[in-house]
Order: C-alpha cells, then sequence, then structure tokens
C-alpha cells in the first residue's frame, strides 16, 4: 500500500515562503495525478493544487500566483512552493490523490503563518 509523508511545514510570517515536500513510497506512483491538500480548524479540506502525471498543474483561486506545485517521478516526491504566504493559508497540508480512489493519508505538515 502507497505510503504518504510531507514534511517543509513550520512557523513563518506574512509574506514569507515554505516549500512543502510529500514523498509516496511505491513504484507506480509516476502514473498518479497528485495534489495538495489543506485542512484549516472548522473547514473542510480544500483541495489547492493539482499537477498530472506529466505536469499539468491547476490551483485553487485562492492560491492562484502564489503556490506552485511540481513533481520528481525519479524521487517519488511531490512539492508545494508557498509564496507570499498569508494568515489564512494556515493549515496541515497533506498530499493525496485528486480523485478517488483516494490513498491512506499521510499525517501532513502543518503551517501557521503569523499576522
Amino acid at each position: 500500500q502507497v505510503q504518504l509523508v510531507e514534511s517543509g511545514g513550520g512557523l513563518v510570517q506574512a509574506g514569507g515562503s515554505l516549500r512543502l515536500s510529500c514523498v509516496a513510497s511505491g513504484s507506480i506512483f509516476s502514473v498518479y495525478a497528485m495534489g495538495w491538500y489543506r485542512l484549516a480548524p472548522g473547514k473542510q479540506r480544500e483541495l489547492v493544487a493539482t499537477i498530472t502525471n506529466i505536469g499539468v498543474t491547476n490551483y485553487a483561486d485562492s492560491v492562484k500566483g502564489r503556490f506552485t506545485i511540481s513533481r520528481d517521478n525519479s524521487k517519488n516526491t511531490v512539492y508545494l512552493q508557498m509564496n507570499n504566504l498569508k494568515p489564512e493559508d494556515t493549515a496541515v497540508y497533506q498530499c493525496n490523490k485528486p480523485r478517488d480512489p483516494l490513498l491512506l493519508w499521510g499525517q501532513g505538515t502543518q503551517v501557521t503563518v503569523s499576522s
């Protein structure tokens, strides 16, 4: 079963940047489209960025122009570069496929943006 491990979160001031990583076990990672989700307290999980197996990307309006998703299939890794962070970006960030059937969720990585 594919396992997902996210890292790279932290505490940053508004306007700062972070780069998140998600490493997937298993040899078939390269055939999956992948996405980054975020879960903030009191809110539903939001899909903020997706990337197909060949690198076509899409973003939620809330992060467009600030976040960049990328992947390195040789490392079974998907990244999320987050620039110009805002307090409303504070959440636990997790990676997974953008549509069912989803993979087993990892623990995620906490991003906290202070004003």
